[in-house]
């Protein structure tokens, strides 16, 4: 059997980026059951309602939801079972004490497959205020007025 290569993205949290300011993001491994592994390679979950909790110098990833397997037996998993993420000591000591000194958060940003291996993309956020969501869409709109602009008058319409 040929082995994967390349990046594929089973899932994204585009919510996460719209009502979290993104400071720093990492890579992790996670620790999975073989009906999830199965699951996943179907295209099939959601990070929607997902973060991560560090417990005893252990970081957990909670609230992810991955169906059962459609095939599975009796050894199924549970669909939204809290999963162990796999990192570095000194990368889960400095998210703990970033997020035990700042106030902020950790949430998954997106769930691939890299090199045949399940990989999740977790960032340490800050919450934002509704109206910091409201000056983040005014300015990407102001964007891609400009853009448009530009491109209009490279092309000879205006």
């Amino acid at each position: 059997m040929a082995r994967e290569q390349g990046r594929k993205v089973i899932a994204q949290n585009r919510k996460a980026r719209h009502d979290y300011a993104i400071e720093d993001t990492y890579e992790a491994g996670l620790v999975l059951q073989g009906t999830e592994v199965k699951s996943l390679r179907q295209g099939r979950a959601s990070l929607v309602d997902g973060f991560v909790d560090i417990d005893r110098g252990e970081a957990w990833l909670h609230g992810v939801h991955i169906p059962e397997y459609s095939q599975g037996t009796w050894t199924n998993h549970s669909a939204r079972r809290k999963r162990k993420l796999l990192l570095n000591r000194e990368e889960i000591d400095k998210i703990e004490r970033r997020v035990n000194e700042k106030g902020l958060t950790v949430v998954p940003l997106s769930l691939y497959f890299l090199d045949g291996r399940a990989k999740v993309e977790i960032a340490l956020a800050r919450g934002k205020k509704s109206w910091d969501k409201r000056h983040t869409l005014a300015e990407r709109q102001a964007n891609r007025e400009v853009e448009q602009a530009v491109g209009r008058r490279l092309k000879g319409m205006d």
